[in-house]
């Protein structure tokens, strides 16, 4: 499946291609500022971006799932400690 930069590369290619020997590198122009302008207002992120969030997010849970087993152990002492003082 191709990605959609490979989606809007191929299609700036043809558009290109289309408009390399006509007169209407100005349409070109005006294509690619309406595209930029357009992707600028969509609240994307960059494939480092994710990559960085996605690393983050494993860390963190990771790091729950040990809080979880920890927070377990402790009340399993306090329940066999006050278990057994009774």
């Amino acid at each position: 499946m191709k990605q959609p930069n490979d989606v809007f590369n191929d299609l700036q290619h043809k558009m290109s291609e289309l408009l390399k020997n006509s007169p209407a590198k100005d349409v070109e122009r005006n294509m690619k500022a309406m595209l930029s302008q357009g992707f600028s207002k969509l609240d994307l992120v960059t494939r480092e971006e994710f990559d960085t969030q996605t690393q983050v997010l494993v860390r963190t849970r990771a790091r729950l799932e040990e809080l979880e087993q920890r927070v377990a152990q402790l009340e399993a002492r306090l329940t066999a400690g006050g278990a057994s003082q009774d």
